[in-house]
């Protein structure tokens, strides 16, 4: 899992001031602009990107302390949103150059996809891969996402020259202000079809099933979203789509109880392995046991804390501990030489335990 504050050189109690200063200062240094022999800056500078992305927002940097995990790889895939972040920083270009990403327009970008995957706490417990099968819109493989016919070509729209946008002046009391508003000749997009592909109708997608191969990393915990920029359903032709988002449901485990990293088990055990001791097999996560010595004397309700048996923590090292606490139990029927020794016992602390009931005798 990649660590955003380290991609960044920031620790995790940084200002937005001092996110967005080294932001600023590893753009200028990574962008594959500014380094044109080196092939792994792309790479680099993608994931400085990925980071403030995150970081930036004050809602996503929440989720991501959480835990929530954030898609890798393809979160800039069409740069739109990079661009706007470029933009702020440097402006329209980058050392006397664009930075070549596509400018944004009002194209409608693709809907959101949700698909859910459940797990065992076993398996949350591990790095898992699972396919996952959902139906989304996508690309018109007729028309390659254009909405154009095979054979024809869109037209640029006159009216605001492909941009998709046009800017509007408005005369208000503050004085005269230029607004940018959807084209509203060609509703966006920047041109015009007048010829629709008869598969797609125009919209540049139809409906399919998809398949997808998700890593989930060890330590998540039930309703964390892994999130897959760009895998969701189509947009407007010319538009982003939209991302695809993994919900993970982690099945509840009949032995343990987690609370964060920790589980939590229940150990039970006789009275008198209570009073002399004890030496017994605990669960562990992976399948495992693991010895545990009860000291004599051992009263309900002590816990054992047995660390880094626990849950992995989630884009840290390390592991939670294993919480055991101890369950006496209380038979509920005895046979008659143990009801004696019984109660003996509790003659000579003094106890006074109600009477012997009397036992019916059974005919012959």
């Amino acid at each position: 899992m990649t660590d955003y504050y380290a991609s960044l050189g920031v620790s995790q109690d940084a200002s937005q001031e001092e996110i967005k200063t080294a932001f600023r200062r590893l753009a200028r240094d990574t962008h594959p602009d500014a380094n044109p022999n080196d092939p792994a800056a792309e790479a680099r500078f993608r994931e400085i990107a990925e980071a403030y992305e995150v970081l930036s927002d004050p809602k996503k940097r929440s989720a991501y302390d959480r835990g929530e995990v954030f898609g890798g790889a393809n979160m800039f895939a069409n740069f739109a949103g990079l661009d706007e972040i470029l933009q702020q920083f440097f402006g329209g270009g980058f050392g006397g150059g664009g930075f070549g990403f596509r400018p944004t327009t009002s194209r409608a970008r693709g809907s959101d996809v949700v698909v859910e995957v459940e797990l065992t706490l076993e398996e949350a417990a591990t790095n898992v891969s699972r396919e996952l099968q959902y139906e989304a819109p996508m690309g018109c493989e007729s028309c390659e996402g254009i909405g154009v016919e095979p054979g024809y070509d869109p037209i640029v729209c006159s009216a605001c020259g492909g941009a998709g946008q046009v800017q509007i002046s408005r005369n208000t009391f503050l004085g005269s202000m230029m607004t940018v508003t959807p084209c509203i000749a060609c509703r966006g997009r920047g041109n015009i079809i007048e010829k629709p592909c008869r598969d797609c109708r125009g919209t540049g997608h139809t409906l399919a099933e998809r398949s997808i191969t998700v890593e989930i990393p060890a330590g998540v915990d039930d309703g964390m979203r892994l999130r897959l920029a760009g895998r969701g359903a189509a947009g407007a032709p010319g538009a982003s789509p939209g991302d695809l988002y993994v919900e993970v449901r982690v099945i509840p485990d009949p032995r343990f109880d987690r609370v964060g990293d920790d589980l939590h088990y229940s150990v039970h055990i006789g009275f008198a392995e209570a009073t002399f001791g004890t030496r017994t097999p605990i669960p562990l996560i992976n399948g495992d046991e693991l010895p545990l010595d009860v000291p004599p004397g051992t009263q309900p309700g002590t816990i054992f804390q047995v660390p880094r048996r626990g849950m992995p923590r989630l884009r840290r090292r390390g592991y939670g501990d294993l919480i055991v606490s101890v369950t006496i139990e209380v038979p509920d029927q005895l046979t008659t030489e143990a009801e004696d020794a019984l109660r003996s016992y509790a003659s000579t602390r003094g106890e006074q335990p109600l009477p012997q009931r009397r036992r019916r005798s059974h005919p012959r």
